[in-house]
């Protein structure tokens, strides 16, 4: 299909002056997102380590030996083994982008964390943050004392691939629990360690609540709140 000037102006540099009508929808195309699957675990682990491998965050929490390895197995108990078994974790279609979500309590559409799920978090969680476990499991325990008091969805994993970043993936993944709590009169949390990622959330109607530092002082951290909205 031949593209007019404006139309190139307006899709920028990454579209050659002849592209394909699929390309074109899949790029501009509303993003199709899913309930995550066990079968997607796998990917979901391996999506949110490509993203998060040397954050800031990850170069805090775990040690520089097997560090990789460390997060892919703390994404596939936390983000995909527990995510997908209580209906918390969103996708989209090539599970390119991933959103794993805590729920309140009986939340609707929601189910129980697993008994053998809960077990394998609590037992390898120190060794797979090894020597910064304890800074880990300080920190977790500021944060979890400046969380929302009453019932609230608390968003634990976000992450969108490189290759599918500035096409509205992260917003479509966070719709369908940011509805859930609009519905339900509940508010969203989340703690962040990136200015840029608190950018994001404020426009889809987070605010900062408070900064705080993690409990070794080293790593600056941001929680934020979502009100319900009519």
């Amino acid at each position: 299909m031949d593209l007019t000037p404006s139309r190139r102006r307006l899709l920028g540099r990454a579209y050659p002056g002849r592209v394909a009508d699929r390309v074109i929808t899949v790029h501009l195309g509303a993003p199709s997102v899913r309930p995550a699957e066990q079968r997607d675990v796998p990917r979901i682990a391996a999506t949110l380590t490509l993203v998060q491998a040397t954050s800031r965050w990850a170069r805090w929490a775990l040690p520089d030996d097997g560090r990789v390895q460390r997060l892919t197995r703390l994404h596939e108990l936390d983000a995909g083994h527990r995510a997908v078994a209580t209906g918390t974790a969103w996708v989209t279609e090539d599970v390119g982008a991933v959103a794993a979500w805590e729920a309140p309590e009986g939340g609707p559409g929601t189910r129980p964390t697993p008994d053998d799920v809960r077990a394998a978090l609590a037992a390898e969680l120190p060794h797979v943050h090894g020597s910064r476990w304890d800074a880990v499991r300080r920190t977790r325990e500021l944060v979890d004392a400046a969380r929302p008091a009453g019932p609230h969805w608390w968003l634990s994993h976000l992450g969108t691939r490189p290759s599918n970043r500035r096409r509205g993936y992260g917003t479509a993944l966070l719709e369908p629990a940011l509805e859930r709590c609009d519905a339900d009169g509940l508010p969203a949390a989340a703690v962040v360690a990136t200015w840029a990622a608190v950018r994001f959330l404020r426009r889809l109607g987070f605010e900062v609540d408070r900064a705080m530092d993690s409990s070794d002082g080293t790593l600056p951290l941001w929680l934020l709140v979502r009100a319900p909205q009519d």
